[in-house]
């Protein structure tokens, strides 16, 4: 079964579906600011020395296992040389 497949299927679940919603704003951001990192062929290490911090804590962010602060995303954006725009629709 592939990847998509398996995904759909457990999105038929409401709560599964109701968990996948909750957690989607924050790993829409993990995959913007990891494109972006990757388009500009920076490393997690590089990135970290532009912003003050440490190479793990880029990692942890990107792998999903933190739950970042608004000042942690500006942060890396701008380390990228991006804006961070949040947006209540």
């Amino acid at each position: 079964m592939k990847h998509d497949e398996v995904r759909i299927k457990l999105l038929e679940d409401p709560e599964t579906r109701a968990e996948y919603e909750k957690l989607r704003p924050r790993y829409e951001a993990i995959s913007l600011l990891m494109s972006a990192r990757k388009e500009q062929n920076i490393t997690q290490k590089e990135l970290a020395e532009r912003i003050g911090t440490q190479k793990s804590n880029i990692s942890r962010f990107e792998n999903g296992s933190c739950n970042p602060s608004l000042d942690f995303l500006v942060k890396v954006a701008h380390g990228l040389g991006k804006e961070l725009h949040i947006e209540l629709r």
